[in-house]
């Protein structure tokens, strides 16, 4: 059972850093297409040489939207002509991994610049860094203390490994072998970008059939293997808002 602590504070400028944390860029670019969101997360990673302070990203989308890893071809594991009934907005991330629906989460990127004592050489390292703040912000709203996952999950179909929420992965963020955040990454000689995605709502079975190939396993994977955060009755935007402020402060605070 959820135990949403909701906080209706409004929300904060565009890149206001805050003395009583230690220092980060904090940007939240509001609602915008799925295109311009990986877009602009795409220019932030490629000029991040010209930053010193990390940057925490929010953005919210444009209609129902998901985006898929650089090297995922959504049309062998999505129905695309349905996908464009349903009004699905499809965009490719910078980042690795899978395929995210942004309907039911919460979506977030961190970038850290190569010099900054945050960034490692370690992809793990890094993950590590991001998710032990997703774990601390995602403990505020549940009664059990998730945990990040050891190893790999065994996927019930190789299609699986292909959707975020399908299949926990090392250093996710789990609560009885259930994924609540997951997470891909790319790092330059200029820095790293890690997008986040946080499970808030499972999505709705409906919609997940009529825009999956009906031959993967995805649906029974994502039912099997996903545990969001609020409850049926919780509200998504509110829920949203208090889940921001929290993952903000865990990353914020003074490491």
């Amino acid at each position: 059972m959820t135990n949403l602590r909701i906080n209706r504070r409004r929300e904060k400028p565009i890149f206001e850093s805050r003395s009583v944390y230690s220092q980060w860029n904090l940007l939240d670019t509001g609602t915008q297409s799925a295109e311009s969101n990986m877009r602009l997360d795409a220019e932030l990673l490629e000029n991040l040489d010209q930053h010193t302070l990390p940057i925490l990203h929010f953005y919210d989308w444009e209609g129902d939207s998901a985006t898929y890893g650089y090297f995922i071809n959504p049309s062998d594991y999505l129905n695309l002509e349905e996908a464009k009934k349903k009004g699905l907005n499809l965009a490719k991330r910078p980042t690795g991994g899978g395929i995210v629906f942004h309907i039911w989460d919460l979506a977030f990127s961190v970038l850290i610049p190569a010099g900054h004592p945050y960034f490692s050489d370690s992809t793990l390292d890094n993950y590590a860094f991001v998710n032990n703040a997703v774990l601390s912000a995602a403990s505020s709203f549940l009664n059990e203390q998730p945990q990040l996952i050891p190893c790999n999950a065994e996927a019930l179909d190789a299609s699986c490994t292909s959707f975020c929420m399908a299949q926990p992965t090392k250093y996710d963020v789990v609560l009885q072998g259930k994924k609540i955040a997951g997470a891909a990454q790319r790092k330059t000689k200029k820095g790293f970008l890690h997008q986040g995605t946080i499970a808030l709502k499972m999505p709705s079975e409906e919609y997940l059939k009529a825009v999956l190939r009906s031959e993967t396993k995805v649906l029974e994977a994502i039912k099997a293997h996903t545990f969001p955060l609020l409850g049926p009755d919780d509200n998504l935007q509110e829920g949203r808002m208090a889940l921001k402020e929290a993952l903000q402060n865990q990353l914020t605070r003074e490491q």
